[in-house]
């Protein structure tokens, strides 16, 4: 009760409970296209390239909006946002009136930028109102609402998907106006303005701020990357997976739950935990004891064995992700105004591994299998995890004096 009273507490939880509800709208949506389009295609890998368009349009945003957005609020981004998703759902509800390659790339292109208006205000809430020594706890009770909503998408869409295949689009649409009301019944809670500027649009100057924060910040960037690919792959391939192993009994469905299960309890514990200093070496290590779960997938094919190795990868998983958005918002709340162009890096790394791992994996998987899949992804986080453990420095230092010329 204490957290709730508490101004900085009481915004996060009322951005939490807001961001819920068009999270649950999404994980339906995230479950049920895979399935739709492997039924429509009846390929792994033309399903990878449809989804991966989404992030190719989200990486576009990336570029492009530091320099569009003028002062903004989180209040009117996580508004675009909503307003996306409700266009994502009915474009998806077209394309099963007509199952055209035009159509789901519609929806992909609305899919990817909500997406981009919901990250760019969840950064900028945590690093503007959010004390440095909560950052950590902020993003771990934020990923507590969020993969609640992944943690239940998938059972219900399982139940959803057979009341009829266009019946996931309208109680997506149902479930973002739920959203949009409780953002609006908030007030003036997240009015918080977003310091940027109107600028001229220029994507050469974007990527080269871009290469000069890469330079100095890539540890963190290659974490986002793996992290980015393993999601995308639990959501393309796990959701096929997921399929199969509910046919042979009840507790297949659970196979994507029980990836989100972790990140319920662990955002609590970040709250108790306070960790200000060290979070990359920590995120590291237990990325490398993820891994080494994910790999062992492949021991068997018992469904509780699975259930048990997808469990206990994503534990680790759940660890890692606060740990870095964390390392992220210390970064950007030292940036000061330029912060924005960090915000845009984050984004597109994130969009360029959903770009890149439904290809990968679907074609992956074409080869060795929906399980084999996740058994090697667990292989290459295990060697990408050691190597950054090796040449990871203790600090990340900013080129302030050429982001000093930026403005």
């Amino acid at each position: 009760m204490e957290l709730i009273k508490d101004p900085v507490w009481s915004r996060v939880y009322s951005l939490s409970l807001t961001l819920f509800f068009v999270m649950l709208a999404d994980a339906i949506v995230s479950f049920w296209v895979p399935n739709l389009l492997e039924d429509t295609f009846k390929s792994p890998i033309m399903m990878g390239l449809v989804i991966s368009f989404q992030s190719i349009v989200g990486l576009g945003a990336d570029i492009i909006f530091p320099t569009l957005l003028r002062a903004a609020t989180v209040k009117r981004f996580v508004a675009w946002g909503i307003v996306a998703s409700i266009c994502t759902s009915l474009a998806l509800l077209g394309a099963t009136f007509r199952p055209w390659v035009a159509v789901f790339l519609i929806a992909m292109t609305l899919w990817g930028i909500y997406y981009e208006f919901l990250a760019f205000a969840k950064h900028q809430f945590v690093a503007d109102a959010v004390p440095i020594k909560d950052r950590a706890g902020a993003w771990g009770i934020l990923g507590v609402f969020t993969n609640l909503a992944y943690f239940l998408g998938p059972m219900i869409g399982v139940w959803i998907l057979l009341m009829g295949v266009r019946a996931p689009s309208y109680v997506a649409i149902f479930l973002t106006l739920i959203s949009l009301a409780i953002l609006f019944l908030s007030g003036k809670t997240h009015d918080r303005p977003m310091s940027l500027n109107i600028a001229e649009v220029n994507l050469v100057a974007e990527l080269d701020h871009w290469r000069a924060l890469f330079v100095r910040v890539w540890p963190i960037i290659i974490l986002s990357l793996l992290l980015g690919f393993i999601d995308a792959t639990y959501w393309t391939i796990g959701a096929v997976f997921s399929v199969s192993l509910a046919e042979k009994g009840i507790w297949g469905g659970l196979f994507l739950p029980m990836y989100a299960l972790p990140s319920l309890f662990m955002g609590f514990i970040f709250v108790k935990w306070g960790i200000y200093s060290g979070k990359k070496k920590m995120a590291e290590k237990f990325l490398l004891a993820s891994g080494i779960f994910l790999a062992g997938i492949a021991a068997s094919k018992n469904v509780i064995w699975l259930l048990i190795m997808v469990f206990l990868s994503s534990t680790m998983l759940a660890i890692v992700y606060p740990l870095v958005d964390g390392v992220y918002s210390d970064i950007v709340a030292r940036m000061g105004r330029e912060r924005k162009h960090l915000i845009g890096l984050t984004s597109s790394t994130i969009n360029l591994s959903y770009v890149i791992a439904p290809i990968v994996a679907g074609l992956i998987a074409s080869k060795v299998g929906e399980q084999m899949t996740f058994s090697v992804l667990g292989g290459l986080t295990i060697f990408i995890s050691l190597a950054l453990l090796v040449v990871t420095p203790r600090k990340l230092k900013l080129p302030q004096e050429e982001i000093k010329t930026w403005n």
